[in-house]
């Protein structure tokens, strides 16, 4: 199931799902089951965007910064 939903979160169709089901060599998954754990996975996505965000405080870090590597007396 963890698989049929990644597949889900990153936009494969459902005919692909059942390609992928068939290649971890499971005979197969209905397209109808695939679409009802989609409809499932649409309304946990609904709740999580719409959820109240006023239970906080919430913590966050923002880095914002460049990398660079320099060659020095022919070292790294």
């Amino acid at each position: 199931m963890s698989v049929v939903c990644q597949a889900y979160v990153e936009g494969v169709s459902t005919r692909r799902v059942d390609d992928l089901v068939r290649a971890m060599g499971i005979d197969g998954m209905p397209k109808s089951q695939v679409s009802e754990l989609a409809k499932h996975l649409d309304q946990k996505v609904t709740e999580f965007r719409n959820r109240p965000l006023d239970a906080g405080p919430y913590t966050s870090v923002w880095l914002d910064a460049l990398f660079h590597k320099v060659r020095e007396g022919g070292r790294w």
